[in-house]
């Protein structure tokens, strides 16, 4: 691939600069479908919006409005003006589909200073999010008019109003944050402008080329938000590592004195096949999400498949393309001072501080690997005490966020569950004599047995023969009271009475149970997932190095790195240690789909390094190299380059660990901690100690293995320049010559 691109370098670089551009704009033309709630979580809760989408019924969004006063009864005469100019203001503005007065429905607390008006909107859930901000500005008219009250308004469109809106300025915070970021990083590994902008620019088309395919994909594999940021996450920070390891082994063979077509070769034939092989072990650890059976995990996955092919398309034909045409001209832009600070020799003796690590490692080899492996396993032990929920409202959102703090009074004045739980009863007959007794006993039933609380709302819609019975549940709405209450409405109650008139079908959806279904599908997959991600990626590694040693080994290395990010997460965002210089608190548990994702992430991005690394090591080996030599010459040969390419990983998912949703900042700072540890204490310490100590055995490949394929790391060359010989190469053992097919 690299030596087609040389050769035709207009044609790979204005093809590329074609596909992106058809790719956005086909994708933009075609517009984006978002997963829906029918298909969001197998069960019930999906069951119960397929009912409601065939019967055409739209699952209202509702609003509540609260008014209170510290010193004032609900009986009072200002009181009760205020609560009607709310309700006047509401049906004044034309989209409300109803409102309900306190004084009509009794939502009066039990100390008689609050009272709630309830309401809903007319449309859909899009809909009302994008008509709140018109009941929103009524609402606070009247709290303008009335200093001494409280009037303050929640709901589904307003809380997803906010939402929306936030996700939009942290995802447009996260893309003007993070390219100049990674562009400054690279500005001081190369020390040349133009070397530092191709990367960032490749990232960027890929990024922008992907996005355009996943919205035109979305017709048959629907998308989301998630998506798009994921998308983001990943995509600018594989992008610029890929470039990255292309670029500076290109840089570095130039400066040992091959010529121009050499270095480029070299630089193919070797980080072009780690970029290569690094890009597969994403997507196949991706791909592992598509198991979950839940659709955000599914967009997820295919989102970031289709922005890491795209990015190691780029990488393997218009970079190389890019640097033929380019020459040593990619030096230009030097920045003087950042040049001088750049040791000739740094890219293959890796610098004085690697070399002070690496010393001490390769001397007391056992002594590295305790100490290294015993670091990360202190690190990785909180993980054992890790609660993981779906977070709510007021844990997801900034502390102070004014919705939150309308949301704690409400919960304070009027305890119990924020959203109740909705039965969604689809019957042969729902008019029936036996159906309505039915659900006058389901009522009386979960209003007898204490884990549930008026007022119980039915709605029937006789011409669809579908009702829906609202009960509200005891607790928060995702702690163990709520969860109990649902169980019992499922497996007791709905079973005891609805259910026992033929014909019928009642599926129990809510707040409360979206999160219970997510959760219980969610941990019933994970094994499943992790199963397949870990064996595919042992297959992947053994089949590139054909090395049982080198498979086992990124495994478990990868296995530590990911514990130890789930130890920091977990002390971080439920114990809050140190989450005050984050910006936020401890919440009390981890957003239950983060450590899935991060497990799936940071297994194929971490092989980026191990699999450039051991390339590395392995080239020197199958140079003829002692095995600990090899390591040595390894391990200060990428150690520049692993170090750059983690610094802008680092800043990068750094930047998604300062934005202000909670979920974000998990992720990001997850993901930060797991390639800062990954870079450093695995590649620089581990994972040569651990060589060490295999020494030969690090090669050993089973003889009922050799029918693998040989993808092995030696891949031919093409000869030097005119009138420039390749440098002179050790030759290698006959032992080692399976391992190759000829030497680099």
């Amino acid at each position: 691939m690299g030596a087609w691109s040389a050769r035709h370098r207009k044609t790979a670089v204005f093809g590329w600069l074609l596909f992106v551009v058809l790719a956005a704009a086909i994708g933009t033309a075609h517009g984006s479908t978002q997963v829906t709630d029918a298909e969001s979580i197998p069960g019930q809760v999906s069951r119960a919006a397929v009912i409601l989408d065939e019967a055409g019924l739209k699952t209202p969004s509702g609003e509540t409005v609260l008014v209170q006063s510290a010193t004032r009864l609900a009986d009072d005469p200002e009181f009760r003006t205020a609560v009607g100019q709310v309700v006047a203001a509401v049906n004044g503005t034309g989209l409300a589909a109803e409102v309900r007065s306190p004084y009509d429905t009794g939502a009066v607390s039990a100390d008689g200073h609050s009272a709630l008006v309830t309401l809903t909107l007319k449309g859909d859930r899009t809909e009302a999010a994008e008509h709140v901000q018109s009941v929103l500005d009524a609402v606070a008219g009247v709290q303008e008019r009335h200093r001494d009250l409280t009037v303050v308004q929640l709901g589904d469109a307003s809380s997803g109003k906010w939402m929306q809106d936030q996700f939009a300025n942290d995802f447009a915070r996260a893309e003007w944050t993070a390219v100049p970021l990674a562009l400054g990083i690279l500005l001081v590994a190369f020390g040349a402008l133009v070397a530092a902008v191709l990367p960032v620019v490749l990232a960027l088309t890929a990024f922008v080329a992907a996005a355009g395919l996943v919205a035109l994909s979305s017709g048959f594999l629907h998308t989301s938000n998630d998506a798009s940021s994921v998308m983001l996450l990943v995509g600018l920070a594989v992008g610029v590592d890929y470039c990255l390891f292309y670029l500076r082994r290109e840089r570095e063979e130039r400066a040992a004195g091959r010529d121009a077509a050499t270095a480029l070769a070299v630089a193919a034939a070797t980080s072009g096949r780690a970029v290569l092989v690094s890009g597969v072990t994403v997507v196949v650890a991706m791909a592992g999400m598509f198991l979950t059976g839940i659709a955000t995990f599914r967009s997820m996955a295919f989102a970031t498949i289709v922005v890491v092919i795209t990015a190691v398309l780029g990488s393997l034909t218009v970079l190389p393309a890019l640097l033929s045409m380019l020459g040593d001209r990619v030096e230009k832009g030097r920045v003087p001072f950042l040049a001088r600070l750049r040791r000739p020799d740094a890219a293959r003796t890796g610098g004085r501080f690697w070399n002070a690590v690496l010393t001490p490692v390769l001397r007391r080899p056992l002594a590295a690997t305790v100490l290294a492996g015993a670091f990360l396993l202190a690190l990785a032990a909180p993980m054992l005490t890790m609660n993981t929920a779906n977070l709510t409202f007021q844990q997801q959102l900034p502390a102070g966020n004014p919705l939150v703090a309308a949301s704690q009074k409400i919960e304070a004045a009027f305890p119990g569950s924020p959203g109740p739980a909705s039965v969604v009863i689809k019957a042969a007959d729902i008019d029936s004599p036996a159906m309505t007794a039915a659900i006058a006993d389901l009522r009386a039933k979960a209003l007898a047995s204490r884990l549930m609380h008026g007022p119980v709302e039915v709605a029937v819609h006789a011409d669809r023969n579908v009702a829906t019975v609202d009960i509200p549940l005891n607790g928060t709405g995702n702690d163990a009271t709520s969860n109990d209450a649902l169980r019992s409405l499922r497996e007791d109650l709905v079973p005891a009475t609805v259910l026992k008139v033929p014909g019928t079908e009642a599926p129990v959806t809510g707040r409360t149970a979206g999160s219970y279904d997510f959760n219980h599908t969610m941990t019933g997959s994970m094994p499943l997932v992790f199963a397949f991600v870990v064996t595919f990626a042992f297959l992947l590694m053994l089949t590139s190095f054909r090395s049982l040693a080198v498979a086992v080994t990124a495994v478990v290395l990868n296995l530590l790195s990911v514990g130890a990010a789930y130890g920091v997460l977990t002390l971080v965002f439920q114990h809050g240690v140190g989450a005050s210089l984050l910006g936020t608190a401890g919440v009390g548990a981890v957003e239950s789909w983060v450590p899935l994702f991060l497990f799936v992430i940071l297994f194929g991005l971490s092989m980026d390094y191990h699999v450039f690394v051991v390339s590395r090591i392995k080239e020197g080996h199958d140079r003829g190299l002692p095995t600990r030599a090899a390591i040595a010459d390894g391990i200060r040969s990428t150690a520049g380059v692993v170090t750059s390419a983690a610094v802008i990983m680092v800043a990068v998912f750094s930047v998604f660990g300062s934005l202000s949703m909670q979920v974000m900042k998990q992720m990001g700072v997850g993901l930060a901690v797991a390639v800062l540890i990954d870079a450093t204490v695995i590649r620089a310490v581990l994972l040569p100690s651990v060589m060490t100590l295999l020494g030969d055995r690090n090669w050993y490949l089973p003889r009922w293995l050799n029918w693998l394929p040989d993808l092995s790391h030696g891949e031919s060359v093409p000869p030097a320049g005119a009138g420039q010989a390749l440098p002179e190469r050790p030759a290698a053992p006959a032992e080692g010559a399976r391992h190759r097919r000829a030497g680099v």
